[in-house]
C-alpha cells in the first residue's frame, strides 16, 4: 500500500481527498490586509491550507543582484524590491492568528536555513522545498531535521536530480510535486503524464503544482492519482507582481474546489449497472 503523509488534521495519499492548497507566495505584495484577503478567499472556497514564501534576502541574493535597477512601488533597485516583499515577525504573528482563527493551515517555502528557523517559531505542520531549491542538499537536510512532512517541487529539475533529493529527504513523510517553473505555463510544456511517471517510481504520495492559464490541467492532474495541488491565488490578475498572471482569482479556485472533490464520484466504481432513476426512461423508449 502506497504512503501516506498526516499534515495537522488531513491525510494525504490515495483512498483520501486530495489536498489543496492555495499558494499566496508574494502576492500579499507587502501588506498584511492583502494577505488576509486572499487567506479569506482560500478558506470560504474550500481549500486545505495557504502557503506564503519565506527568504532571507541578504543570504538567498548576491548584493549584485540586489543592486540592480529594478523599479517598484518599494523602490529602485531588486533589493528594494526583495525586502519589501518579506514579512517579520510581528506580520507572521498576525497571518498565523487569522489562519487559526479561520480554521485554515499555513505553510511556506523556505529558501534558506534562518528562513526555515524564523518560520518553526510558529510551529507550522509541514514545509515546501521550492523547485529552485530542489539540488540545495543542506538547506533539504536543515528542513527534514525539524521532523515536518515535506512538499517537494520539481520544476527546473531533472529526472536524476529529482532522485538525488528524494534519495536527501527520504520517502517517509515526502509528498513530490509535478511543477514546470514557468509563469505562466504553456500548455505544451505542463506535462502531466509525468505524474503518473512519479507515481509508479516512488512510494509516497505525488501532486501537481501549476502554474498555468485556467483550470482544466489542474482538475486533469487529480484525475491522473495527484494526491495533492497547487495554484497561485489572486484577488486580481491585473495586480502589480510577477506571479498575478499565472493566478486564479475566486471563482477560479473555487471551481478547482469544487470539481476535484466530485472526481472520485464521477469516476464511480466501474461496475456497469441500470440506475433506478434509468427504470423510468426504460418503460418510456424501450419498444423491447
Amino acid at each position: 500500500m502506497r504512503k501516506t503523509v498526516k499534515i495537522a488534521n488531513k491525510v494525504v495519499g490515495d483512498n483520501h481527498p486530495c489536498f489543496i492548497t492555495a499558494e499566496i507566495g508574494i502576492n500579499h505584495n507587502g501588506s498584511v490586509e492583502q494577505a488576509k484577503k486572499l487567506i479569506d478567499m482560500a478558506a470560504s472556497v474550500g481549500c486545505d491550507a495557504v502557503k506564503f514564501q519565506k527568504r532571507t534576502v541578504d543570504v538567498v541574493y548576491t548584493p549584485e543582484e540586489l543592486a540592480k535597477e529594478r523599479q517598484s512601488v518599494f523602490g529602485e533597485t531588486n533589493g528594494d524590491l526583495k525586502r519589501g516583499l518579506e514579512f517579520g515577525f510581528e506580520q507572521y504573528k498576525e497571518i498565523d492568528s487569522y489562519c487559526r482563527k479561520k480554521n485554515i493551515i499555513w505553510y511556506a517555502s523556505c529558501w534558506d536555513e534562518q528562513s526555515v528557523d524564523f518560520i518553526e517559531q510558529f510551529n507550522v505542520p509541514c514545509y515546501k522545498v521550492a523547485s529552485a531549491s530542489l539540488t540545495d542538499d543542506n538547506l533539504l537536510r536543515y528542513i527534514r531535521r525539524t521532523g515536518k512532512p515535506v512538499f517537494l517541487a520539481t520544476g527546473m529539475s531533472t529526472s536524476e536530480q529529482i532522485q538525488h533529493a528524494v534519495e536527501v529527504l527520504g520517502e517517509d513523510d515526502l509528498i513530490i510535486y509535478h511543477c514546470t517553473s514557468t509563469y505562466p505555463t504553456e500548455i505544451s510544456e505542463i506535462n502531466l503524464k509525468y505524474i503518473t511517471v512519479l507515481r509508479e517510481k516512488y512510494n509516497c504520495p505525488i501532486g501537481f503544482s501549476g502554474h498555468e492559464k485556467g483550470i482544466l490541467p489542474t482538475i486533469m492532474s487529480a484525475m491522473l492519482g495527484a494526491n495533492a495541488v497547487e495554484r497561485h491565488i489572486t484577488t486580481d490578475r491585473t495586480l502589480w507582481g510577477s506571479d498575478q498572471a499565472a493566478s486564479l482569482e475566486r471563482d477560479g479556485i473555487n471551481r478547482i474546489v469544487r470539481d476535484i472533490h466530485q472526481i472520485n464520484t464521477i469516476l464511480g466504481d466501474g461496475v456497469k449497472k441500470v440506475y433506478d432513476s434509468e427504470l423510468p426512461i426504460i418503460k418510456k423508449l424501450r419498444r423491447k
